[in-house]
């Protein structure tokens, strides 16, 4: 979370001192806008973390620890209106998570409280990106949409589950997002950096094939939690 607190303090201090400085400066790319499509590629960071319900609320919650992932992927983007535009953002998507089970009398080895997902996702948002007014060379902007992804490593049909140390997740799944940005026009092309949230609509685990399973049986729901922070050229 360090992480996110740091780019945000980095983000804001960067469009004080954008302003100022644009004060003075000639617009680039004043024509930009105009153009009815465009493309471009972004690339960057993701953290995923998921969200548990419980079926009977435990005396020790799982634990789910998070690491930084990569994001790249491309850019489509449609002008709707002087304000509106309609974007498509298909890319590539990585991460690691780790899961940790409290309820240790319920296992025999110290192994079996551990399971680490590794997730490789395609993911296909479609967003709509609503632009303030441009301040000579900045231009702030938020986003939302609806997004779906499909997990290469959730294991959904695999035979095998947490008795054979596979955690199985949904291969599909589909979310909201919203978020915020800020672009910047440079002389050559156009930067974006933006941070979004992403919140999962449906329940992903795939439950083991024993109803009273340690690892799945008392969870009721598992969803995604999700933030992305991403740096687009266009």
């Amino acid at each position: 979370m360090r992480v996110y607190l740091i780019f945000l303090s980095l983000f804001f201090l960067t469009i004080n001192s954008s302003a100022q400085r644009n004060n003075l400066k000639i617009e680039n790319l004043q024509n930009f806008d105009q153009k009815k499509i465009h493309f471009g590629y972004y690339i960057g960071f993701n953290n995923y973390n998921y969200k548990l319900d419980y079926k009977i609320n435990p005396e020790k919650r799982t634990l789910i620890g998070d690491q930084i992932g990569i994001n790249v992927g491309l850019i489509g983007d449609l002008k709707l209106s002087k304000n509106l535009n309609l974007r498509f953002e298909p890319g590539l998507y990585t991460n690691k998570s780790e899961i940790v089970f409290y309820n240790r009398e319920k296992f025999t080895k110290n192994s079996d409280t551990l399971r680490s997902i590794k997730s490789t996702y395609i993911h296909f948002p479609l967003l709509i990106k609503y632009s303030a007014k441009r301040y000579n060379n900045i231009k702030p902007y938020v986003l939302g949409g609806l997004s779906t992804s499909f997990n290469l490593s959730g294991n959904q049909n695999s035979p095998e589950d947490n008795n054979n140390g596979v955690f199985r997740l949904k291969t599909n799944t589909f979310y909201y997002e919203l978020g915020f940005g800020i672009d910047f026009y440079l002389r050559y092309f156009k930067f974006s950096p933006s941070i979004r949230g992403v919140f999962s609509l449906k329940n992903e685990i795939v439950p083991d094939l024993d109803p009273n399973s340690p690892w799945t049986g008392n969870i009721d729901k598992m969803s995604t939690r999700a933030i992305f922070i991403n740096f687009s050229f266009h």
